[in-house]
């Protein structure tokens, strides 16, 4: 059985939360920040995460925020799909370290997938699959110019 750590609140995504690390926000409301993957897998690959639940991962979030938090990334994942016409589109959640999860605040990743594209590694922080800023923006400004 796998134990859920306590929420740590100086993780990475809280800090980008309150302001303290600067994003290329794609969407945000009073519940819920999407922004562009600093490492991404694909072009457009962005994040979806609550602002207001300190919960690590799907197992202990409440049902209810999580109800607003999977409409957010529907939303965002078909602003995606307009604005990008990928083949196809991956929603990924990971929970726990074994299963992949990287940084312990609740998230959710849409990846777009291309036929006949490689898919850079998840959470490749090498330094080699860090995105370009200026690239990253504009991508952004393409997904909101579609919510």
């Amino acid at each position: 059985m796998m134990d859920i750590p306590a929420y740590e609140t100086d993780n990475i995504f809280a800090r980008i939360i309150r302001g303290e690390i600067p994003n290329t926000t794609v969407y945000e409301d009073e519940d819920v920040l999407s922004f562009m993957d600093l490492f991404p897998q694909s072009e457009g690959h962005t994040l979806v995460i609550p602002k207001k639940a300190e919960a690590v991962n799907f197992l202990d979030i409440d049902p209810n925020i999580l109800g607003v938090l999977i409409q957010r990334t529907q939303i965002i994942a078909t602003a995606i799909n307009t604005a990008l016409r990928p083949d196809g589109i991956r929603l990924i959640q990971f929970n726990g370290e074994a299963a992949g999860q990287t940084v312990f605040h609740l998230h959710f990743h849409i990846i777009p997938v291309w036929q006949n594209a490689n898919m850079k590694p998840h959470a490749d922080s090498s330094g080699n699959g860090q995105a370009d800023p200026v690239t990253l923006q504009k991508l952004a400004e393409r997904i909101k110019a579609c919510l």
